[in-house]
């Protein structure tokens, strides 16, 4: 059975949801960075890194699972080298035991985005 999981906070202007649960399967659609409730997105780097982890835990929550489910994340930003450090900080933060961390990673996009750095997809196993 499917069910679609929709947040306070993030939706898409088409008709899907920000992510689906199919039985153990957890994967959602492409999340940007914008602040909850918005489509503005802020300036710095920290506070558009820290929007997506924000929107990723409130997918995870709504699902039923939490960052232990998560099995791998894949960021796009048309310029993914002025982000690293402070995407590997909220990694860490998140994922802090190197022995159990998830897949990641990182795809250059050719888009201009405008003020949006980056968004982010991810697959997540719920079944345990």
């Amino acid at each position: 059975m499917r069910r679609s999981i929709d947040i306070a906070g993030l939706s898409h202007l088409a008709p899907i949801p920000v992510a689906t649960r199919v039985g153990p399967l957890l994967t959602c659609s492409i999340t940007a960075a914008y602040t909850p409730g918005t489509r503005d997105c802020p300036e710095s780097a920290e506070a558009q890194v820290a929007n997506l982890f924000h929107h990723v835990g409130e997918i995870l929550r709504a699902a039923d699972c939490g960052w232990q489910n998560v099995a791998k994340m894949t960021f796009y930003s048309p310029d993914p080298s002025p982000l690293v450090e402070t995407l590997n900080a909220a990694w860490l933060a998140h994922f802090p035991d190197p022995a159990s961390r998830p897949s990641r990673h990182t795809m250059r996009v050719d888009e201009d985005w405008g003020d949006l750095l980056l968004c982010c997809d991810f697959l997540a196993f719920v079944g345990e």
